[in-house]
């Protein structure tokens, strides 16, 4: 008789375990994952709608105004009359999203 009662608290425990798994995963996947895709999913439709003139940063930190939109790069005019070539997966943000004192 003790040893239903031993099986059957044991076969209790590893469902709440289970729960419990299944809750600390949607915790993470609510306060980690999800904002993660969605930050991801706003660069891209940044970088997907790039124009010349845009003012932007790139990932190393250059200020710079794009010149030029190709497919897989943008070129970027760092001062008057001297621009480089930047990947467009390096461009990170507008510069008018920096607040300047």
């Amino acid at each position: 008789m003790n040893l239903t009662i031993l099986l059957q608290e044991a076969a209790g425990g590893g469902m709440s375990f289970i729960i419990m798994m299944v809750v600390i995963f949607g915790i993470m996947y609510f306060f980690m994952i999800r904002p993660q895709q969605k930050r991801q999913k706003e660069l891209v439709k940044f970088r997907t709608s790039l124009q010349n003139g845009d003012k932007v940063i790139t990932a190393g930190g250059i200020y710079g105004t794009i010149k030029e939109v190709k497919e897989t790069y943008v070129r970027l005019e760092v001062d008057s009359g001297v621009s480089i070539r930047v990947d467009k997966a390096m461009i990170m943000k507008d510069s008018s999203d920096i607040q300047t004192k």
